[in-house]
């Protein structure tokens, strides 16, 4: 029997006195990937801020039992949920080995930091190859694995990934794409999803959501969302 991590209830958010999110209502299985498929300004990335406790909310977002509305930032990512931005948000001037430390600052045990850091570089071998360099330095798929990298190092629960593959190369995304495959099935990882690219995130999600205007208006399977004439329409392309 399948476990629900993140449930998300009648879920209001807005900037100021802008509303974006109206009553959105989503879940997330343990060990699932799920992803939510929307336009440019749907609500999407808002709604990843929202389980961050980063913009004005109202409603109900429960990570595995505990409410998460109402708590900081610092107290969500302690309990086991790892945000990588839109931008990537990777720290310019430090090098690609200190931001992955960086990314286990809420961990004491040295000795498993550094472990942790040889299973990123396992799953990225060119950041092993440029740990020493600065991260601005880096290419733009190098920047986005050492943000998810940094993430991982959290050892998450559950990790929220926002737009991923915005502007790198097909080859980078195909092989990004494989890695995230990759640690879902062997680490277990929850992955929640925001992804321009419906076809990418249909072929690597299990469940869907489109958002629409701040409302989800379908939910399903991946396989089915990706029959619906509609969705194919707006968003696959054919």
């Amino acid at each position: 029997m399948t476990k629900t991590i993140l449930e998300v209830k009648n879920l209001h958010a807005a900037y100021g006195q802008t509303r974006v999110l109206h009553g959105v209502d989503f879940s997330v299985e343990e060990g699932g990937v799920t992803t939510l498929l929307g336009a440019n300004g749907a609500g999407k990335t808002t709604t990843l801020r929202a389980i961050c406790g980063m913009v004005s909310l109202q409603g109900s977002i429960m990570f595995d039992g505990v409410e998460l509305v109402g708590k900081s930032t610092e107290e969500i990512v302690r309990l086991g949920i790892a945000h990588v931005p839109d931008g990537r948000g990777t720290f310019t001037k430090m090098t690609a080995v200190e931001n992955l430390q960086l990314g286990a600052m809420t961990r004491k045990n040295t000795k498993e930091i550094a472990d942790d850091i040889e299973r990123i570089f396992a799953y990225f071998p060119i950041l092993k190859a440029r740990q020493n360099q600065q991260a601005g330095t880096l290419s733009g798929g190098e920047q986005q694995m050492l943000a998810v990298g940094r993430a991982l190092m959290l050892r998450p629960r559950l990790l929220l990934l926002d737009e991923p593959s915005f502007g790198l190369a097909p080859l980078v995304v195909r092989e990004l794409f494989g890695i995230l495959a990759t640690i879902n099935k062997q680490e277990r990882v929850s992955i929640l999803l925001v992804e321009q690219n419906a076809s990418l995130a249909l072929n690597l999600a299990d469940h869907a959501f489109l958002i629409e205007t701040g409302r989800i208006v379908m939910s399903g399977p991946s396989e089915e969302i990706k029959k619906d004439e509609s969705v194919r329409a707006a968003y696959l392309g054919y």
